[in-house]
């Protein structure tokens, strides 16, 4: 319950603090004292968005903060989950805004996100304006009225879980399946690419061989000429001229003089060992010699096999063999993808199909649910619209079923109204007057009040298009639901609703000599004679207008 409502520098107010009761309270006052601006200000506490133009002109700041006592609301686990002071069932909110644009909020002192501000406010004060009338056409309205009634948030929950899971997988099939179909498109090419890959049977460190080859075999008679002529110096003929037979001839000689000069023998040793040596080296450049063949068609298979690679090379932009075998296992990897494509696109439908089910289950149990809501809701509401001016109502809650999961259920809910005993049911927003949305509104509210526990509820000018008995017995209607144990404020124009008020507040404006404020006090008796007077009579107050006021308050107030 709003216990008081304290702000500060907010558009035409400088100051203002009041306290609140409970039951049904009334706000009155000229059109533009300020009522949509004390209501702007609540809005803000409830999280609505903040303008720097709203503070007062002049000021650097703006103050708004209620008190509300949160007895019976069960917001514990609230406080419990943000990490906030829950203080005996009292709680204040505050919301502060700057001229440089910045925007504060604190529940109990305690800085938070405006995100929080309106979690909270949604359990703590529900406002209804003119325009929210509008609602009652609307679908996601009708059908929240009934989830309301038929105490459905956990099957909802429930629904929504599977349902986000179904069209998850759904969305996951439709994504397999167009890349199963591109990549049927595409794997032929990919085929093709591998193929020519697979052609080279290349082999890692492949291509420097090659290269290598092709070197050998271009020069091949150059190479085995050199060979042979090297081999020749190195080993000589069979004239002796060789470096091997030089080199056995000079360590004979140092041997034969080894008994007269001790150190020749270690310096034939060692002329000995490079005989040996030369003589290993011409053999293996012999070897050479032999293995080296001039061979043409040999090198024309090689330079065949490098062009083939060179042009693979460069059709795909690389620079070597090793990057062609990256590239060739990426095109198995793509081809494999493609060929399992059927198995996950089969593994996704049955997955699919069985979420499907399940989804479908729960919605069944959802609609059931909604469906004793409905009769209920028909039942009352016409018992309610009855005193309201509208005794041959009838209200039809129309529940579609879906052969496919919707994000809300399997229902598709449609208001039909009738006001009229020759009259068909017809979707209420387009045969309802204004007066009789306003009517219906108000009883959904009553309705609706009756089944949460929201503590508050500040019906703004809900009273449009009526008057006379239809006004009192809206009002008696809002005075039950506060008799009912939550807080109804109602802004009006009409006396015959502020005449059943338990409490009045007027808003009135006050010109000085530099500025205009606006204000709103608590009316006793007489203030509210006067007020509800000045409603039936206008600015000039008349005996017989003062002798109404009067008669209506007492009618009121018994």
């Amino acid at each position: 319950m709003l216990q008081a409502l304290y702000i500060k520098n907010y558009a035409l107010i400088s100051e203002l603090d009041i306290d609140f009761h409970k039951g049904f309270s009334v706000i009155t006052g000229e059109t533009g004292a300020g009522k949509s601006i004390l209501l702007g200000a609540i809005g803000l506490l409830l999280g609505q968005r903040a303008d720097i133009k709203a503070i007062k002109q002049g000021e650097q700041r703006c103050i708004i903060e209620a008190r509300f006592d949160l007895t019976g609301c069960g917001l514990e686990q609230f406080f419990n989950d943000n990490d906030l002071d829950y203080n005996d069932g009292q709680c204040i909110v505050r919301r502060e805004l700057t001229a440089s644009g910045k925007s504060r909020a604190f529940i109990n002192d305690t800085p938070v996100q405006v995100a929080q501000l309106k979690q909270l406010g949604s359990q703590l004060l529900d406002i209804h304006s003119q325009h929210q009338n509008l609602l009652l056409g609307q679908e996601d309205f009708q059908l929240n009225v009934v989830d309301i009634i038929a105490h459905d948030k956990d099957e909802l929950e429930q629904y929504t879980i599977l349902y986000n899971r179904y069209r998850s997988l759904q969305q996951q099939l439709s994504e397999a399946l167009q890349a199963a179909s591109k990549g049927k498109d595409e794997a032929d090419y990919l085929q093709f690419q591998l193929s020519q890959i697979d052609e080279l049977n290349l082999q890692p460190d492949q291509q420097a061989e090659m290269e290598q080859e092709a070197q050998l075999l271009s020069h091949a008679e150059e190479v085995k000429g050199a060979l042979y002529s090297a081999y020749g110096a190195v080993s000589g003929g069979d004239d002796g001229s060789g470096t091997t037979d030089a080199l056995r001839q000079a360590a004979r000689m140092l041997n034969n003089i080894s008994d007269m000069l001790p150190q020749a023998s270690p310096l034939a040793s060692r002329i000995e060992s490079c005989q040996i040596e030369l003589s290993d080296i011409a053999d293996e450049i012999l070897q050479h010699a032999e293995r080296t063949d001039v061979n043409p068609s040999r090198l024309q298979a090689v330079n065949e096999w490098l062009g083939q690679l060179y042009g693979i090379l460069q059709k795909h932009h690389l620079n070597s063999d090793a990057e062609l075998l990256e590239l060739a296992a990426d095109l198995r990897s793509q081809l494999d993808a493609i060929e399992g494509s059927e198995e996950q696109i089969e593994r996704l439908q049955k997955e699919m199909d069985e979420a499907l089910r399940d989804v479908m289950t729960q919605g069944e149990k959802l609609s059931k649910l909604r469906r004793q809501a409905a009769d209920a809701i028909e039942a009352e509401m016409q018992q309610r619209l009855v005193p309201l001016g509208i005794p041959n109502a009838r209200i039809s809650i129309s529940l579609t079923h879906s052969d496919t999961p919707l994000a809300t259920g399997l229902d598709i809910v449609k208001i039909l109204f009738s006001a009229n005993k020759n009259s068909a049911l017809q979707d209420i927003a387009t045969v309802a007057s204004g007066g009789e949305i306003a009517r219906v509104m108000l009883s959904l509210k009553a309705l609706i009040s009756a089944s949460v526990s929201l503590p508050t509820i500040i019906f703004d000018e809900i009273d449009t298009g009526v008057s006379g008995h239809i006004a009192e017995s809206m009002a008696s209607t809002m005075r039950q639901m506060g008799d009912g144990g939550r807080q109804v404020l109602a802004i009006t124009h009409l006396p015959q609703i502020a005449a059943l008020g338990q409490h009045h507040y007027r808003v009135y404006k006050e010109d000085s000599e530099n500025d205009t404020t606006s204000h709103i006090v608590e009316l006793d008796l007489d203030g509210r004679v006067n007020e509800i007077a000045h409603m039936l009579s206008g600015t000039q107050l008349t005996d017989a207008a003062i002798g109404n006021a009067k008669a209506l308050l007492q009618a009121g107030q018994k």
